[in-house]
């Protein structure tokens, strides 16, 4: 077969006419034609089911398209109607609803939240200091993220917002307002919440008339509202054969909006100061401000982050390298991903939409596509090539900085950097995508990585903090660079613990905890690490998965670092309840693995959601051991099944089946309303 096919495409090669060929080369060139390559690059090789992107400039939609499957079973291809959750892109429309309530008159970013949202209380005096200007460029000093109940499968419950200024009312901040900028989602909850209480119309009311209905946006939807969710791209989980139900994040203002790339570009004509009906040419500008700078931030290297009003980068790399000042806003839900970009000294925005990938992998999509065309357009007169590294020659190193040696800490986890002979070791950065490994020093107070790419100093910063400064290139084969710089680690001192605060802590230490209020329609459920915490002690410096231990039962966080990684951080809290010991963080209940009871081992049974509606877990051993359940459940109930390793193995809303086989030794969990029943048959 193969060798009929090499004598066709011969046979083909010899009556097509050379033209032809020309022509076909020819097009591979134009900027349609390269987009078009790297979007099937993207769909072959960085696990992107489907993909949506369209340029626009001088108002005008000069490239639109799309490539990979609307659903995989039918084989339907997406199209220009496709419609994408956008994530946190939705942010730029929140920022933008209230910079037109500055615009009226009726906000001050200037002034205290409070003004405007009289029942916004914590714990901590310092929240009287909260600005909505604060809110929008991240220095407000929240925690960061409520995510409890925020990413539902058909499911539009609002119980995320609802409950955010409770929760809030007993929790600190971890810095002063204003003093530095770390991503928080909490902000733009709370811009929302600010949105429905100055305009007395619900977030998606105010903006179906303010900005949809104006731009004509019919593709702009929230998950509260009403139109047909088969124009949602199909999205799939890696490790599940089977399409995903439709994705909500009841997060509005931080990452809740439905839309398509081309509505995206409209959009960003009111982002750029183009549509002054909507949104002043003022305030657009304003938005564009080189906010990060009035704070504590890492030093002027070429970036990906630097927050204006909204936006993630307001001197985005790499056009700051060529002078030219490029904006963008990046989001991730669980299942879409999203990037905005626009270059508003030349009129151009560009907007790429994807199920399934990453926002950064169409960051440098979009980011590769546009210098192309600010080439073709003689805006640069040329490309710069990708940065290339050699292996670095280590340097005798000052003994002095043998000193930054000690424990530091990030949200979540702590680490001994023991700097020995010029040399240390860090762990993984960026997820794992910069992989653990030597840093030696190179010279100039720094450190640098094997390949060369990456460099690492310490930095004692204006607060007082030293910090591990990082920064370097990730290079990705066939999408190119992106430039990152921030700071990774925090240097911590050591927390002297008693006798009996050691006692309790050490017992907890390797400890799994069960989270109890997250909704069964919840997509965590695919996501073990966020529904079972694993608490990591460190008694040695008095610290539990990156907080500092106060007491026998309780720990802070001290995690302040600028940029991303003092984001979502948490206190923790023990507490007895009916003879079982419950974790808190974030609001949220989680239940010792301790207090977990077998599951029945006979060949029928049943389960029943308490009054409080709290999920109930179970335990596999060695009665239920690798035998098959079928689970018959309410409407609005499920469960999922995990392994030992906390893997999940089945999940019904997800699949919609009701049967499975369970592993040898795991954990059953089971959701829905108080009262529900689940009656269970064991083969």
């Amino acid at each position: 077969m193969k060798r009929i096919i090499t004598i066709l495409c011969m046979i083909m090669l010899v009556i097509m006419p050379v033209s032809g060929v020309h022509a076909k080369a020819d097009q591979e060139q134009t900027i349609e034609g390269k987009a078009k390559k790297i979007a099937e690059f993207m769909i072959q090789n960085y696990g992107v089911t489907s993909l949506q992107y369209t340029i626009m400039d001088k108002g005008e939609i000069i490239l639109s398209d799309a490539a990979g499957f609307h659903d995989k079973a039918s084989q339907k291809m997406v199209g220009q109607d496709t419609m994408y959750g956008i994530g946190s892109v939705s942010k730029m429309y929140v920022t933008s609803a209230v910079m037109m309530l500055v615009d009226s008159g009726k906000v001050d970013l200037d002034k205290p939240l409070t003004t405007y949202i009289t029942d916004f209380k914590m714990a901590d005096p310092r929240y009287t200091e909260i600005t909505p200007r604060m809110l929008m460029n991240h220095s407000s000093g929240l925690y960061g993220t409520h995510y409890g109940n925020s990413m539902l499968f058909d499911d539009n419950d609002t119980r995320n917002k609802d409950e955010l200024l409770l929760k809030l009312q007993t929790e600190r901040l971890k810095s002063k307002p204003g003093e530095y900028s770390v991503y928080a989602n909490d902000g733009f909850q709370l811009l929302e919440i600010l949105v429905e209480r100055m305009s007395g119309q619900s977030y998606s009311q105010y903006v179906d008339q303010f900005i949809s209905k104006p731009l004509q946006l019919h593709s702009t939807k929230t998950p509260l509202d009403t139109f047909n969710r088969d124009n949602l791209a199909g999205a799939y989980w890696p490790t599940l054969q089977h399409k995903m139900p439709i994705e909500n994040a009841n997060i509005l203002g931080t990452g809740g909006l439905y839309s398509t790339s081309e509505e995206l570009t409209q959009f960003a004509e009111v982002l750029m100061g183009n549509r002054s009906d909507i949104l002043s040419e003022a305030s657009a500008k304003s938005m564009q401000s080189s906010e990060y700078r009035k704070g504590i931030w890492v030093s002027d290297e070429v970036n990906s982050f630097n927050y204006g009003l909204g936006w993630d980068a307001v001197e985005l790399a790499p056009f700051s390298e060529y002078g030219i000042k490029a904006l963008a806003k990046g989001g991730d839900t669980m299942m879409y991903h999203g990037i905005l970009i626009t270059i508003p000294e030349h009129d151009i925005s560009m907007a790429v939409l994807s199920s399934g990938g990453s926002s950064i992998f169409n960051q440098m999509f979009a980011s590769k596509v546009l210098l192309e065309l600010l080439n073709e357009q003689g805006v640069i007169d040329h490309i710069k090539p990708d940065k290339t590294f050699s292996t670095p020659v280590k340097k005798a190193m000052p003994a002095e900085l043998e000193n930054y040696s000690g424990l530091y800490g990030m949200v979540g986890t702590t680490l001994e950097i023991n700097i020995q002979d010029g040399a240390f070791t860090l762990p993984g950065l960026l997820g794992g995508i910069i992989p653990e490994q030597q840093y030696v020093f190179t010279g100039d107070d720094y450190f640098t990585s094997e390949d060369g790419s990456v460099k690492v100093s310490f930095v004692k910063e204006s607060n007082a903090k030293i910090y591990v400064k990082v920064q370097g290139y990730l290079s990705l084969p066939g999408l190119g660079q992106v430039a990152m710089s921030s700071y990774d680690y925090q240097k911590l001192e050591h927390n002297k613990l008693d006798k009996g605060t050691m006692e309790n802590w050490a017992a907890r230490n390797g400890s799994k905890y069960f989270a109890l209020d997250e909704k069964i329609t919840s997509i965590f459920y695919l996501v073990p690490s966020i529904l079972i915490k694993n608490l990591q002690v460190d008694l040695e410096h008095g610290y539990v998965n990156g907080t500092r231990i106060t007491d026998e039962n309780n720990t802070e966080n001290v995690a302040e670092i600028p940029v991303m990684n003092g984001r979502d951080a948490f206190d923790l809290n023990m507490m007895n309840k009916q003879g079982a010991e419950i974790l808190i963080q974030n609001g949220q209940e989680y239940i010792s693995e301790q207090a977990i009871q077998p599951i029945f081992g006979g060949s029928s049974g049943m389960t029943t959601i308490p009054a409080n509606g709290q999920a109930r877990w179970y335990a596999i051993s060695g009665k239920t051991a690798e035998k098959t359940i079928t689970v018959e459940s309410p409407d609005q109930g499920g469960y999922a099944v995990y392994n030992e390793q906390g893997e999940v193995l089945h999940f019904s809303i997800a699949t919609g089946e009701k049967t499975t086989k369970l592993p040898q030794k795991g954990f059953i969990v089971f959701g829905g309303n108080a009262g529900d029943i689940f009656r269970i048959h064991v083969k």
